[in-house]
């Protein structure tokens, strides 16, 4: 029996299909672009990524059910392809921080918040790859528990006890980069 998403996709020509498909990913792509740039570090290897992650997608359009978001299918495919680089390398990432950090009216001094921003960068690239995606599902995507769980794939209440122990390590780096920072 065919979801009416299946049978939407099946009436439309290749071209119509193409265009859709765009559309869709049109979407999605600034947030999976920051994902896979923070899990992977490198811009290269993040174009990589979600080209790989928009081919997987659409050549896999006809076994998309729709039961869950597309959204959430396209962050686990994009999830899972950036996990796979991650294996095939073994070598320490510094990942520089998100560059649309939102801005506050009172900013403090600039070489502060840069102190602080670099201590933050650093603290999220020497967490494992499972928490840090964790992290930036949840906090950096605004994913809701039920989407993050379908993005990779684990149970809806395992993403809070990762997402703790994962945000608490977090801390815990953040915490010990300042102190180094600050000389105590």
């Amino acid at each position: 029996m065919m979801t009416s998403f299946e049978a939407e996709w099946a009436q439309k020509s290749g071209r119509e299909q193409v265009e859709e498909f765009c559309r869709m990913i049109e979407q999605f792509d600034r947030g999976l672009r920051g994902l896979a740039y923070r899990l992977l570090g490198d811009r290269d290897q993040m174009d990589d990524a979600l080209q790989e992650t928009y081919l997987k997608a659409f050549r896999s359009l006809d076994s998309f059910s729709g039961r869950a978001p597309f959204g959430a299918w396209l962050y686990r495919i994009a999830y899972n392809v950036c996990m796979d680089q991650l294996r095939r390398r073994s070598r320490t990432m510094h990942l520089p921080l998100n560059e649309e950090i939102a801005q506050v009216s009172n900013q403090p001094d600039p070489s502060d918040t840069a102190a602080e921003k670099h201590d933050l960068t650093q603290a999220l690239a020497s967490l494992p790859a499972e928490q840090r995606a964790i992290v930036l599902l949840i906090d950096a995507q605004d994913m809701d528990y039920r989407e993050a769980s379908l993005v990779l794939g684990i149970p809806r209440g395992t993403v809070g006890s990762r997402l703790s122990r994962a945000r608490s390590a977090l801390r815990t780096a953040l915490e010990s980069r300042m102190q180094a920072r600050d000389g105590r």
